[in-house]
């Protein structure tokens, strides 16, 4: 991308030189000196260029790590001044490579150029070519339809892309779609506003059609690029502050307690005892009593119903639309009593159950739409020799397992004669420290880890040596989680998306606006004549200066309207994705996404028509 932008701007800059190079060739300088000059010119502006692009770089890394590090609330206490030397390498290494390219693009160009073309750059419009308008209808059509197509795949047709690859389908059409559209465009546009006098006729309106129309044919190819360059920018910068939005908010809600560890069953198990888990952990070093309270314990069973069984005639349904969803997975099970108790200490909605009824807690919203079109239709499950139907005709709001997002997708709570202790496979705790102190947790969450750790090796060690007895060990596997590494996870995570998005959606949008930009000095410098002989005619200053200001907001207008249109779709892909990782919606960071863009975008518009019509006025 900037390898194009560096490329786009020189050819606009050489241009802009023709009739100096035409000069020199009539003194007598040659071809190959003229190269030598842009060659010493172009690397000399390459080396500052590099140079400050460095100290520059390094400088607003550290500035926008800090950013992206407060966006997360992460701790700052050990934020150090990096430099990274092989970056630093890359970016020589690549930027020299941009270079040669520009170098020999500038040589080649020379080398074609004649001198009569040199001295009469500054005179010549670029060529209108008028398309057939039946041609341009019919490719326009065409690209609807492949758009409208690409729109249904990434929407209601989105469980069609099971496989990544098939995603390249949606991409591949939407490009080509959008060139087609432009080409189309470029053509309609011209033969329209030609065949509507009242427009066409009215102020300087032909003066910038045929300015408009002696540019576009030339800029289908860059002005694709620009509106697919923007509509990444949008569904990129949207896409990750939605993420970093869903993350910081599940924290609070998904994380409730400060700690949790979870023992799946063995044959050793004593499931009566909650003291259990306590007495395992006090044992290799982590003192329960010291570093906890609101201890609660709880039990999860399974009782050999799958997702298949329990969905009942929606799974066949679910499984045609989607034959690559798994439902073999068995369902967890617990008592009512151990998921209030549970719920109690989560600050979540208890509940109450008949004799023969069920209820389904769960919060990951793809499989909570799943769950709900059974639970209507009153789906009964049986457990044991008993059957049971459901409380509720949706699922209830809820979780066990603490963690990052809502991706608890389906808990059944029976009454608690519902099943014995022999079904049990699953026995855990969740709980609170006693100290409030971050210093504290931290060392507490340390010392947690470090005993679930000698917990599994020597039951690993046990296992091995088929020794069941080795002091310490369970027999099965222990795992823990914690409130303070959840959020470091999260924050690890979540600031590694937000600062590509945003290194990518600023460099994306400056590119685009970038080229634009050059497009329109160059113009205008080009024009000074052609505006000049404007005021000769008699147009006032005020029609002079519209006529450039709608001449540049359509060029800055025509690939950020399609783009839009393309977002809109490209949205709602992105958010059934992130909804399908149990994150939220991503309509509030759409709000923050747009201040970018019309800061950036806008802010290119702003200082394009500034200095246009300033080159304009001295013309």
């Amino acid at each position: 991308i900037l390898g194009f932008l560096i490329i786009y701007a020189s050819r606009f800059l050489i241009k802009r030189r023709n009739k100096e190079f035409g000069i020199y060739m009539i003194l007598g300088m040659g071809k190959r000196k003229i190269s030598l000059i842009l060659f010493i010119e172009t690397m000399l502006i390459g080396v500052v260029s590099l140079a400050v692009g460095i100290v520059l770089g390094t400088v607003a890394s550290q500035f926008m790590s800090v950013i992206v590090a407060n966006m997360f609330d992460a701790d700052m206490t050990g934020f150090r001044f990096i430099f990274s030397s092989e970056a630093c390498v890359k970016t020589i290494v690549y930027f020299a490579i941009m270079y040669v390219l520009v170098m020999l693009f500038n040589t080649f160009s020379i080398s074609k150029c004649r001198l009569i073309d040199l001295l009469n750059a500054g005179k010549k419009n670029e060529k209108i070519t008028m398309k057939n308008p039946l041609i341009c209808t019919f490719v326009f059509v065409i690209a609807v339809g492949l758009l409208s197509y690409a729109y249904w795949l990434v929407t209601a047709g989105a469980f069609k892309l099971n496989v990544m690859d098939k995603l390249w389908l949606p991409v591949g059409l939407g490009c080509v779609a959008t060139f087609l559209i432009f080409w189309s465009v470029s053509g309609l546009l011209i033969r329209i506003f030609t065949s509507i006098k009242s427009v066409y006729y009215r102020g300087v309106n032909s003066f910038v059609l045929r300015q408009f129309g002696s540019k576009i044919n030339t800029m289908v190819f860059s002005t694709t690029v620009i509106c697919l360059m923007l509509f990444i920018t949008i569904s990129v910068l949207a896409g990750a502050l939605s993420m970093k939005d869903s993350l910081k908010k599940s924290l609070s809600e998904c994380a409730p307690v400060d700690m949790q560890v979870r023992l799946k069953y063995s044959d050793e198990a004593d499931a009566s005892d909650a003291d259990r888990i306590c007495r395992l952990l006090t044992d290799n070093g982590f003192d329960t009593d010291t570093y906890l309270k609101d201890i609660t314990a709880y039990n999860m069973y399974r009782t050999g119903l799958t997702a298949a069984d329990t969905l009942g005639e929606y799974a066949d349904i679910l499984i045609s639309t989607n034959p690559l969803v798994d439902l073999s997975g068995q369902e967890l099970f617990m008592k009512l009593s151990d998921y209030n108790r549970v719920a109690g200490l989560y600050g979540l909605q208890q509940h109450s159950l008949n004799e023969d009824e069920y209820i389904v807690i769960a919060n990951y919203k793809y499989m909570v739409d799943i769950r709900n079109a059974a639970l209507k239709n009153g789906q009964t499950i049986a457990v044991g020799e008993k059957t049971y139907r459901p409380r509720y005709s949706e699922c209830m709001d809820g979780f066990v397992a603490i963690s990052a997002q809502r991706i608890n997708d389906g808990i059944f709570v029976l009454p608690d004669d519902a099943f014995d202790d022999s079904r049990l496979y699953i026995t855990g705790i969740s709980a609170n420290y006693k100290s409030g102190d971050k210093a504290w947790k931290n060392s507490a969450d340390n010392k947690l880890v470090d005993t679930v750790k000698l917990i599994n090796k020597k039951n690993s060690q046990s296992m091995d040596s088929d020794d069941s007895e080795t002091s310490g060990s369970v027999g099965s596997l222990v795992n823990c989680e914690t409130k303070g590494g959840i959020a470091q996870n999260g924050v690890g995570l979540g600031a590694l998306v937000t600062f590509i998005a945003l290194y990518l959606g600023i460099i994306f949008l400056i590119s685009s606006a970038a080229i634009l930009a050059l497009k329109e000095l160059s113009d205008s410098a080009d024009n000074k004549e052609r505006y000049g002989m404007l005021r000769k005619i008699g147009v006032d200053e005020r029609m002079i200066d519209m006529a450039l200001l709608r001449q540049i907001g359509i060029f800055f207008a025509f690939p950020l309207l399609l783009a839009v249109i393309h977002s809109i779709f490209g949205l709602k892909f992105v958010n059934l994705i992130l909804s399908t990782m149990g994150m939220s919606s991503m309509m509030a960071s759409v709000g923050t996404t747009a201040v970018f863009l019309v800061l950036i975008y806008g802010g290119y518009f702003v200082l394009t028509y500034i200095c246009s019509r300033g080159i304009i006025k001295n013309g």
